[in-house]
């Protein structure tokens, strides 16, 4: 039976894969990357692993609605691996957390390609690690949020991180700034080009769609 491994590779260290995805990689011999407008950011971080494979890119253009293209890029994969292949499909961060994957593991056993999936950390994760403050600490509640928050939410969390913040931040401030948060803007986290912002007028001059802010009550 043909098999398809999802593989967290993390916010963008190399150096952040785990060992287990590390090893399934290097025994793989088609790697499956997401590609928007022609770039790779996971092929990017796990190039110095992949040299030597087969590399398949399938295009999944950010904020687009992909439902179709889940269903082709299934039947490319089903089509390129052997019988008994086991290939890995590589996405940032963690594949079961807003990832891409997700929605083309369903389209994966709707036509019964097996699947199985290893965990990567999250930007989220790394950010908390970057900023030393923690996510959670005992009888507090989290809330992770992908580009905008529920006020009302957030009156019953302690922390919030809220992802890919690029189109609506001053929304986002104005409503942390309300409800009693301290917040801190994460760039490219673990990345050669990472930045950290501190500063309002900064962070709502940033663009950079893979950034996020990280927030706890004040």
């Amino acid at each position: 039976m043909k098999k398809l491994v999802g593989i967290g590779i993390g916010p963008g260290d190399m150096e952040l894969i785990t060992l287990k995805a590390y090893k399934l990689i290097k025994s793989c011999e088609t790697v499956f990357i997401p590609e928007s407008k022609g770039e790779s950011l996971a092929g990017k971080i796990a190039n110095e692993y992949i040299k030597d494979k087969k590399i398949i890119e399938l295009s999944f253009p950010m904020g687009a609605k992909n439902k179709e293209r889940y269903v082709e890029a299934a039947q490319i994969i089903n089509q390129t691996l052997k019988d008994n292949e086991t290939g890995v499909f590589l996405t940032l961060g963690d594949p079961m957390t807003y990832s891409t994957y997700a929605y083309l593991m369903k389209e994966l056993i709707d036509i019964h390609v097996q699947t199985e999936t290893i965990p990567g950390i999250t930007s989220y994760n790394a950010a908390a690690a970057l900023l030393g403050i923690p996510i959670t600490l005992k009888d507090e509640s989290f809330y992770l949020a992908d580009g905008n928050i529920d006020e009302k939410l957030l009156n019953s969390v302690a922390s919030v991180c809220i992802l890919k913040v690029c189109k609506n931040k001053e929304e986002i401030i104005d409503k942390l700034e309300r409800n009693g948060f301290a917040y801190t803007y994460v760039k490219r986290c673990t990345q050669e080009d990472q930045a950290v912002l501190y500063k309002k007028e900064e962070m709502l001059a940033d663009k950079d769609y893979m950034s996020l802010i990280f927030a706890r009550r004040a």
